[in-house]
């Protein structure tokens, strides 16, 4: 076993690309956490195999933001930028997202998660201070949308590409590591201004061929928090 860091944070989008919440502690499952990317608008009259409606067609989307709320079976509310409040299902937000957006928006729901990939993303604290640095950007690794920070406790960054292909133990958890993330210009929006910052698409091409994090596969599910210590198989 090889230690490799701690889980910092954990964060989860119940509508994607939405801003979500951050978790203390989560049941890791199959499936990723409950109830992450549960929901996600779609571009009606998109005949591609990546139709979703996200900050790269709509960067205010960022400014709404979801959380899950208790209940049998749970509900997902999302907050306005104008603090309004909807059911993520209430037409009435789709209505205005297509108002403001000037698309016509289908919303779909899945419970297993409305993923670009793969349903857990890793990243360390380390490569998001080296992609601020070098874009002379805030280091803020909201920016990138992850399950899981790590803090590997040293300034390498990019440690995380060294992690594919192996398995980690977190918590009750083990983790497939199976790819770098490869990233767009979703990255290059800050949270919550949605202002964009090309530079740091930039960075991740000229440091790391594009990639920052990894993707994952849940071999063994089980309950994570903050401050697990993750360790390679």
């Amino acid at each position: 076993m090889e230690p490799i860091g701690v889980i910092t944070s954990i964060h989860r989008y119940p509508v994607k690309s939405m801003g979500g919440e951050r978790l203390e502690a989560a049941p890791l499952t199959l499936q990723g956490l409950p109830g992450d990317r549960q929901y996600a608008f779609v571009l009606a009259d998109s005949r591609s195999s990546f139709p979703w409606f996200t900050g790269r067609e709509h960067a205010t989307l960022l400014n709404y933001r979801a959380t899950m709320k208790p209940g049998s079976p749970p509900s997902v509310e999302v907050e306005t930028p104008t603090g309004a409040r909807y059911e993520a299902a209430d037409p009435a937000l789709r209505e205005e997202l297509e108002r403001e957006s000037g698309r016509r928006l289908t919303l779909l729901s899945d419970y297993r998660g409305n993923y670009d990939v793969a349903p857990v993303t890793l990243i360390s604290h380390a490569t998001v201070a080296a992609l601020a640095a070098a874009s002379g950007t805030a280091d803020d690794p909201g920016r990138y949308r992850m399950t899981l920070t790590v803090e590997t406790g040293g300034s390498t960054p990019f440690a995380e590409n060294d992690w594919v292909g192996r398995i980690i133990r977190v918590g009750g958890a083990r983790i497939a590591v199976t790819e770098p993330d490869r990233r767009c210009v979703m990255i290059t929006l800050d949270h919550p201004t949605s202002a964009g910052s090309p530079a740091v698409l930039k960075a991740a091409a000229e440091l790391n061929n594009s990639c920052a994090g990894v993707y994952g596969a849940v071999i063994t599910a089980g309950p994570i928090r903050e401050g697990d210590e993750l360790v390679l198989e």
